[in-house]
């Protein structure tokens, strides 16, 4: 995105100001943080901080070619029995749609409660049975290092009194005792490697559009770009966390998303499906300077004609 000055937004938008009042407001808005200078002798564009106000309170309606998105679907899903092959082409389109990288995960279950955990001593190994509130058993085997055996019982009863007062599964390991720091150390390294590989495997996605990305101007460097290449190779699904308080839809502008692959980008992402048959993510990820009220509307279209599916 190249800045832009007073004369050319006067002489492009037709605007009954002078250049000398455009760019005095531009200097306002930038005292306010909404626009910022890249050089000293250039135009403004905006930044992040003038994005988030745009979408929270200047978001126009989508365009009249939005409104066709749905039919379109409707069309399409039709033509697909399987629903993975759904998905791809459901990504394709939104992409062809709106221009930016889309991304689409399968439906899976919310992630399962811990509700109780055993432990058993065998020839220097150390058994874990986690028992989840979806009648789901998981047992884990690790390494019981040496001077740890002692300590089984105690970091067992420990977790059981752990789990009765947190009341939602969790562990609060800051309050370990130092006499079970080695067993404890073990213990919650083997839960964490547990509940990563349980979302790597859950949390397969399609995804359609990286030439997209590369062809954007603020992507002209590669090394802005590179981090999300990296990220999608690895784990696509880290670009579709869950927003606040697990809403239905949310918008990432910039550092606002967890994961720095995503520091120059912004993610569009709204969740569809239900907690009985699993919630799937649609996202949509572009420069900050996107069409955001084309991107928001496009992936709501989307996230609902796929609960409609899986009604």
């Amino acid at each position: 995105m190249e800045p832009v000055g007073s004369k050319t937004l006067v002489q492009r938008f037709g605007l009954q100001a002078s250049s000398s009042t455009v760019r005095s407001a531009m200097g306002a808005l930038e005292l306010r943080g909404f626009l910022t200078q890249p050089h000293p002798s250039s135009g403004r564009v905006p930044s992040p901080q003038g994005y988030r106000h745009y979408v929270d309170w200047l978001l126009p309606p989508p365009g009249a070619s939005a409104h066709h998105l749905e039919s379109e679907l409707t069309n399409l899903s039709l033509r697909w029995a399987a629903f993975d092959d759904l998905l791809w082409q459901l990504a394709r389109r939104l992409t062809d749609f709106t221009g930016l990288m889309s991304l689409i995960t399968r439906p899976f279950p919310k992630e399962p409660t811990l509700q109780e955990l055993r432990l058993v001593q065998s020839d220097g190994r150390l058994l874990v049975m986690l028992v989840e509130s979806s009648n789901q058993v998981s047992h884990l085997n690790v390494r019981l290092p040496v001077g740890a055996e002692c300590e089984v019982d105690a970091i067992e009863a420990w977790t059981r009194e752990q789990l009765g007062q947190s009341g939602d599964g969790s562990l609060n390991w800051s309050c370990l005792p130092s006499h079970l720091h080695i067993s404890g150390s073990v213990l919650r390294e083997a839960i964490q490697s547990h509940r990563q590989s349980q979302g790597a495997s859950d949390g397969d996605a399609v995804f359609h559009g990286m030439s997209r990305l590369v062809a954007e101007p603020e992507f002209r460097n590669s090394s802005s770009l590179r981090p999300l290449m990296e990220l999608m190779d690895s784990q696509p699904v880290a670009v579709v966390p869950k927003g606040p308080n697990e809403v239905r839809s949310v918008v990432w502008i910039g550092e606002e998303h967890p994961n720095v692959a995503l520091a120059d980008c912004s993610v569009v992402q709204a969740s569809y499906g239900s907690v009985n048959k699993g919630v799937g993510q649609v996202a949509l990820v572009g420069p900050m300077r996107m069409a955001y009220a084309t991107a928001v509307a496009a992936v709501h279209s989307v996230a609902h004609h796929l609960d409609r599916i899986l009604r």
